[in-house]
């Protein structure tokens, strides 16, 4: 028997984000076409009553026209009846007693409403009828030049209601549909694309949370190793002092990827505070080389820096040189021994670090990744210790600075950093 794999949480965040898109809309719906029913409901009714009103003063116009025309008034006021045919209306002439004149029959409830209606005021009620259709009549009484009093009294099925509605209901309902359906797709469409980044950063941040793991698994690794090794069995002086400073070395490259770590993700945070001072760039970045210029000198490599020309920028100077130390730490690194790297600034036509280097270079290929954190790249290129954030660090404090971080290098051909900072605001040409 196979068992169906549960749904991813944003899966089931999709379909729980359509279904009630759908269902608010359903409910807006249910409530508007409550609210027009009822709207429509009533005027089609006071429509009826209008028209019923219409039909009794049709009726009590042609009756005394017929009076006028003949001698005889009994005689000829009855044909009004039959002479006057409005669609869907039935018809009646009733004396103050309620007796049918014409036609000569009449539902009880018929003469019932024409003896009230001949007290004074005019009639208005409904009645169920034995079909099961609702009966709507509307008695006025007149009297005649002769002075007899009549009722006349018009009676509608309200079956032309009830067509109505349903057609109201059946168009409402269809329109209903059709709009629910276009609202479910166009919800789980929009939910897909609003859900996306939310995707793409929780695959990131497994993706960087296993790659952390992996960083921070090796030098623990190595310092648990060393910690029983040296354990196991009495030793040297000498060498408890070479196993100490190898626990040393790796505590630090471990301390290194922590901070690295914990800079990034206050970064993600939005909790680390960018100051926002004017300050040169030539000092910054030939402070940072200067305490670079050891480690290059350790690698054999030759650290040129240029003159530089006195470049304000608008920023925080610590950040600023956090990203001139990844930029040359990773200049030196990557070049072999025997090897230059080189610092220049120019103030025009805008603030501009470049740091070369003449070392392997970095294939075409993998240049748009260097910038993703923990990125490898190519396994033949050497490493030299690194975890692989320096240059995310590096477009972080970029980024927050407004300025633009360019790699141009190729395979064996060196590597060229170019930093690119915006003039700050009062700066000359």
């Amino acid at each position: 028997m196979t068992i169906a794999a549960p749904l991813q949480p944003l899966a089931l965040l999709r379909r729980r984000l359509t279904f009630w898109y759908a269902a608010t809309l359903s409910l807006i719906l249910l409530l508007l076409g409550g609210g027009l029913y009822g709207v429509i409901h009533s005027q089609l009714a006071q429509q009826l009553d209008v028209s019923l009103r219409g039909a009794t003063k049709e009726l009590i116009r042609a009756a005394r026209i017929r009076e006028m025309e003949a001698a005889s008034a009994h005689g000829n006021v009855v044909d009004a009846v039959d002479e006057l045919h409005i669609p869907d209306r039935a018809l009646f002439l009733l004396d103050s007693a309620g007796t049918p004149v014409k036609p000569s029959t009449a539902s009880a409830w018929i003469r019932a409403s024409a003896r009230r209606a001949a007290l004074g005021a005019a009639v208005e009620e409904e009645i169920a009828a034995q079909n099961q259709h609702r009966l709507s009549l509307h008695a006025e009484r007149f009297r005649l030049g002769s002075g007899q009093m009549l009722i006349a009294v018009a009676v509608a099925d309200q079956v032309e209601l009830t067509d109505r509605y349903a057609e109201l209901i059946a168009a409402f309902g269809g329109a209903a549909l059709a709009a629910i359906v276009l609202v479910a797709a166009g919800g789980y469409f929009l939910v897909q694309k609003s859900t996306a980044p939310a995707e793409r950063s929780m695959a990131y941040t497994r993706r960087f949370m296993a790659d952390a793991a992996h960083e921070l698994r090796t030098p623990i690794a190595v310092l648990r190793t060393k910690a029983d090794v040296a354990l196991q069995q009495a030793r040297t002086p000498e060498a408890y002092e070479s196993t100490l400073r190898g626990m040393g070395h790796e505590a630090q490259r471990l301390g290194r990827v922590v901070d690295d770590l914990l800079t990034l993700a206050r970064a993600d945070a939005g909790e680390r505070p960018v100051e926002r001072a004017r300050f040169f760039l030539d000092d910054v970045v030939l402070d940072a080389a200067m305490s670079m210029g050891t480690l290059a000198q350790a690698a054999d490599v030759t650290m040129i820096v240029d003159e530089f020309e006195e470049t304000a920028i608008l920023g925080d100077a610590n950040l600023v040189r956090e990203l001139v130390v990844v930029l040359l730490d990773n200049a030196v690194k990557f070049t072999p021994p025997g090897g230059s790297v080189r610092v220049s600034v120019t103030p025009e036509p805008q603030p501009t670090l470049i740091v070369e280097d003449t070392g392997a270079g970095i294939p075409q290929d993998q240049l748009p990744h260097v910038f993703e954190r923990f990125y490898r790249g190519d396994a033949s290129r050497p490493r030299a210790g690194g975890a692989g954030l320096g240059l995310s660090i590096a477009q972080w404090v970029a980024d927050v600075h407004d300025a633009r971080v360019q790699l141009a290098s190729a395979s064996g051909a060196g590597t060229r950093a170019t930093v690119v900072f915006p003039k700050p605001i009062g700066a000359t040409a």
